[in-house]
């Protein structure tokens, strides 16, 4: 796997990580506006937190993606290659 490859996996582990790490720690507002009943945004986000996870994550799942990907316990071209002919 080269450089572009490997970091191409990385920027889409990292967003589909991000998605799934985003409802964590969310503490809406306690009081909902008078009007319309809406809480609004999370008083505390807690960003950089969710990104520091979100990388960490990250690194783990993609460390072990490569290391898959490299040692060839699966292969595509095999696969394809053991198809019956038509």
């Amino acid at each position: 796997m080269g450089w572009f490859t490997a970091s191409v996996l990385f920027v889409l582990i990292w967003w589909t990580v991000l998605f799934a790490v985003l409802p964590l720690w969310v503490e809406p507002e306690a009081r909902p506006d008078p009007a319309t009943g809406w809480r609004g945004a999370p008083k505390h986000p807690r960003l950089g937190r969710k990104l520091l996870v979100t990388t960490l994550l990250t690194a783990l799942i993609w460390a072990g993606s490569v290391a898959v990907i490299e040692s060839g316990w699966i292969s595509f071209r095999r696969a394809a290659q053991s198809l019956p002919d038509e």
